[in-house]
């Protein structure tokens, strides 16, 4: 129960999960709606004050498995979604224990509008990116590419043939290989290079691999030295040393299984038919043609997730080498501080000879300083974290969501959409079941849970009233988006904008925007064009206000 106090005239709000179910709940009295009525900023406010019962629910749902959020436009997802970002960040630490949450939104612009929220809630442990982001090539990323292309790019079969692509390098060699060393010549048989490729672990990084490859190799030629390791660690112990060290060994493995670049791997499939064909072959000829490009590294936003999936799966070609680096500085560090504490213990003429203690590990780890390399902003995203936020979801390709999947290995996630945006016809827990998500948490079975309905491991929440678009818009939209749509979700709005719709012809739009203009200081005007007539409306649209009036014109686009 609650009691409210307050003076007379006051309006009470209600607190009850379900009692928004019917909009006409609020009269013109309410202060919620009042503050619906307010001016918007180019920022998001927050909007902690004005959380409704349904949307609170969804807030403080468990992070356990992946959770939809349902809703059309105005019905608060994006609210949603960033306060449930503090809400679980706040009751579930193992959150940032396991990396933190990644917020993904769908463009730089949006990130900006929301970038305030989660500070202003107390909350810095949230990374706000977009995919672009994810990858270094996306910044220079082209927008789109043919419309077939596109499609092709975004299934999981291209994703597949990354893999496939990568497989291709890992094949151990058939034929045997001589090797010279300081231990003499060893012979390394095609069973041998299988039985070290082998050794390789699972979901290994391609590149990291070669390190494992070459310390099997080891192995196995050490065994066939006349070593009693049970007589003298030290001379097994040198045997490695020699052999891991042999230039030729290193050689043939490198041959055998190449350091690959990322990007690379990615431009062959796109510049040698063969080779995508071999690795994607349900391709048909013509898709095969159609993949193929003289810029190989002109990248388009539709290469990016493949380019993701190329660098987990491959690595970074340039760590073996900097690792290689980081020992031998660390090894000359070290004998410059041996050097160093030789001296000051030398030199020592204090009675207590306190210079002493540098021998001490305590001490001398005191005086080294190992630092870090610095981490781009792509290595920062790439996790893993203990939860991701996907807002405008419906938009994502099989592909875009293994950018996603990737980084979230509890598939702990929060998706935010509308799937009457872009043609998004499936339930919910269809589409989440063919991106390797549903069903992660248990199998079969319904849920009901704070309102909260779906299949185990696969939870939707609908969200039904509409806080932003006024009742005269969705009356007159409903039917059209029903007719593609029978089933989808379309939120009833909670208020009234005291304007209705009108129908004109669309060589009509000058007049009424000028008398907008004049009737109006505050709000937006939106003229909507098709893309060939783009141009030509904002040519008009200047003859409309005038040159003059282009300054005061800020609140049209």
């Amino acid at each position: 129960h609650l009691l409210a106090l307050g003076r007379p005239g006051d309006v009470d709000e209600v607190f009850v999960a379900g009692f928004l179910c019917d909009a006409t709940t609020y009269d013109d009295e309410s202060a919620f709606i009042a503050s619906l009525d307010t001016d918007r900023s180019p920022r998001m406010r927050d909007v902690l004050s004005t959380i409704q019962a349904d949307q609170d629910a969804i807030i403080r749902a468990s992070s356990r498995g992946p959770l939809v959020v349902d809703g059309g436009p105005g019905t608060g997802k994006t609210v949603v979604a960033l306060h449930r970002a503090a809400y679980l960040l706040y009751a579930e630490p193992r959150i940032s224990d396991a990396g933190g949450i990644l917020f993904i939104g769908p463009n730089s612009s949006y990130l900006t509008y929301v970038d305030d929220v989660l500070p202003g809630l107390g909350e810095n442990n949230v990374q706000l990116a977009t995919l672009r982001d994810l990858v270094p090539e996306g910044e220079g990323a082209l927008a789109a590419e043919d419309a077939e292309i596109t499609a092709l790019k975004g299934t999981a079969q291209m994703v597949a043939a990354i893999d496939a692509a990568v497989c291709f390098y890992e094949e151990p060699p058939r034929d045997a290989v001589s090797v010279e060393t300081a231990l003499g010549e060893f012979v390394v048989e095609s069973f041998d290079w299988s039985e070290a490729f082998g050794a390789v672990g699972r979901g290994t990084p391609h590149n990291e691999g070669q390190r494992e490859v070459l310390e099997s190799l080891v192995e196995i030629l050490v065994d066939r030295l006349d070593i009693d390791d049970e007589d003298d660690d030290g001379e097994l112990a040198r045997a490695r040393d020699e052999l891991a060290r042999s230039s030729e060994l290193r050689s043939a493995v490198g041959k055998a299984w190449p350091i690959l670049d990322p990007a690379e791997v990615v431009e062959d499939l796109w510049s040698v038919p063969a080779y995508l064909a071999m690795c994607a072959p349900g391709l048909r000829p013509d898709e095969v043609k159609r993949l193929q490009r003289v810029d190989t590294q002109a990248w388009s936003a539709a290469d990016l997730p493949l380019l993701d999936a190329a660098r987990f799966r491959i690595g970074d070609p340039h760590q073996a080498r900097r690792e290689d680096r980081q020992v031998r500085e660390q090894a000359r560090m070290k004998a410059d501080m041996d050097d160093v504490v030789a001296d000051l213990i030398a030199t020592d003429d204090t009675e207590m000879k306190v210079m002493w203690m540098l021998r001490g590990q305590d001490m001398r780890a005191a005086l080294e300083c190992d630092e870090a390399r610095e981490l781009s902003r792509s290595e920062r995203l790439a996790g893993p974290f203990g939860h991701v936020v996907v807002d405008e979801a419906q938009e994502l390709t099989e592909a875009q969501w293994e950018m996603i999947t990737r980084r979230c290995p509890s598939r702990s996630v929060t998706v935010a959409g509308d799937r009457a945006r872009t043609g998004f016809a499936e339930a919910w827990e269809e589409r989440l079941g063919e991106v390797g998500l549903a069903g992660a948490v248990g199998s079969g079975g319904s849920v009901r849970s704070g309102g909260l309905v779906g299949l185990a491991g696969a939870r939707v929440a609908t969200l039904r009233i509409n806080y932003r678009t006024p009742e005269e818009i969705m009356t007159e939209a409903e039917p059209v988006i029903r007719a593609v749509y029978p089933l989808v979700n379309v939120p009833v709005s909670v208020r009234s904008g005291g304007y209705p719709v009108e129908y004109v012809e669309a060589g009509e739009w000058r007049g009424i925007l000028t008398r907008w203009l004049a009737e109006r200081t505050g709000g937006t005007a939106c003229v909507v064009a098709l893309p060939t007539r783009l141009d030509g409306v904002r040519a008009e649209f200047r003859g409309v206000v005038g040159a003059e009036g282009l300054a005061g014109a800020e609140g049209v686009s």
